[in-house]
């Protein structure tokens, strides 16, 4: 362990038995805050930034989709002091101390403050009228199973929002990621190649997916350096795509995606598509299938296989996983 991390294969190999323990932990969390009444009212605002950020994103496509305003914000890009609000603010922060989420709670109500962390105690559960833990689940620093737990949290607290309840297929996931993960591993390499022989990578996903999209970009860029984007599908269309040239493409979702897919594969574009469809595969595209399952589930499945896509990415182009080039002392506080 380097710095409270752990090596980035370690935490690959630990990850399924990992959220296990998270799916074991959330609920009587959860249960907790309801009878306490703190998840009730206006929707949620989900404050976070990198992966935290992107981890929010079905979250709020499940809250919505039951008819509960809900949005996610990237905490830097607020000014502050943030404005006042009847919406809990949900604090979202693998270490509890992400310098820009602790700025937007310190400005808001104390009773509106809420927290999912996955070190606890720590600065941002000091400052919240209430935390879900994941647990201190041990992580790598290109997070790894601190992502995917944070969407197992963020997904619970949005099914229990408003007198919900938590979807009972959770218990099951575990299984279906070693599933996926078995196969990936036959595959990884192979697709990767498409990736790390690219001069940049553009990732799309469907509406609950485009936190996949903006985790597998990031992940590609701490791990293999490779320069990439990661957008919503119809934010793609509306333009960026313009540039596909010697790019790789990673979409995730279904019809439109798929169209997207075989649109840039026919112009000769390398494109890897995620998706519950069974369709073959044809010059230039790869097909990834994963099972269809409710939004911050699946999303769990995508961050699965964004990992490995990029770890394999990294070790074609001879890089070590948890050797990073840069390193900031002003984004956690101490």
């Amino acid at each position: 362990m380097v710095d409270g991390y752990i090596p980035f294969a370690e935490a690959q190999a630990s990850q399924a038995t990992m959220l296990e323990r998270a799916i074991s932990n959330v609920p009587p969390q959860i249960l907790d805050a309801q009878a306490r009444g703190m998840l009730a009212g206006p929707g949620p605002i989900f404050v976070g930034i990198g992966a935290s950020y992107a981890a929010s994103a079905s979250a709020v496509w499940t809250l919505r989709s039951r008819g509960i305003n809900s949005w996610r914000l990237n905490a830097g890009d607020h000014p502050l002091p943030y404005p006042a609000s009847d919406h809990p603010i949900i604090g979202v922060s693998q270490s509890g101390k992400s310098t820009e989420t602790l700025a937007v709670l310190r400005t808001i109500d104390a009773s509106l403050r809420l927290a999912l962390v996955n070190v606890s105690p720590s600065p941002i559960t000091g400052l919240v009228a209430s935390t879900i833990t994941l647990g201190g689940l041990p992580d790598s620093y290109a997070s790894t199973v601190g992502y995917t737990a944070t969407i197992v949290g963020l997904g619970m607290i949005a099914e229990a929002w408003d007198s919900g309840r938590i979807d009972g297929g959770w218990s099951a996931l575990p299984d279906v990621f070693r599933a996926l993960e078995e196969h990936m591993h036959a595959r990884a390499r192979t697709l990767a190649v498409r990736i790390a022989t690219a001069s940049s990578a553009d990732y799309a996903g469907a509406g609950p997916s485009a936190g996949s999209a903006e985790v597998g970009s990031l992940l590609l860029r701490e791990v293999a350096r490779v320069p990439a984007s990661g957008f919503a599908t119809r934010q793609y269309l509306h333009g960026a795509m313009e540039s596909a040239g010697k790019t790789a493409h990673i979409l995730l979702g279904d019809e439109r995606e798929a169209a997207v897919a075989h649109t840039l594969a026919r112009a000769g574009h390398d494109t890897i598509l995620v998706t519950t469809l069974d369709m073959p595969e044809a010059p230039h595209l790869s097909v990834v299938r994963i099972p269809a399952l409710p939004p911050s589930q699946r999303s769990v499945l995508e961050a699965l296989v964004m990992q490995m896509l990029a770890v394999e990415a990294a070790k074609l182009k001879g890089l070590d996983p948890d050797s990073f080039v840069f390193h900031h002392n002003d984004t956690k506080v101490a």
